[in-house]
C-alpha cells in the first residue's frame, strides 16, 4: 500500500503558485492551510494530493 502525501499550495498576488509544505495526511495539511490563511494575507492556499495537478 502507498502513502498518500498532501500538498499545500499557496497563490500569490501575481498568479504565481509555490508549495508551502507537504504533509502525510490531508488533516495535517488542511490544518496548516488554515493557519497560513488566518494570517490575513491576500495569497490563496489550497491542499491537494501530491499526484495531482495544482490547481486551487
Amino acid at each position: 500500500m502507498t502513502e498518500s502525501v498532501w500538498v499545500v499550495w499557496r497563490q500569490d498576488d501575481n498568479g504565481n503558485r509555490f508549495v508551502v509544505t507537504k504533509r502525510a495526511s490531508r488533516a495535517e495539511a488542511e490544518e496548516v492551510a488554515s493557519e497560513m490563511e488566518a494570517r490575513g494575507h491576500k495569497q490563496l492556499y489550497w491542499v491537494a494530493a501530491a499526484s495531482a495537478p495544482p490547481a486551487p
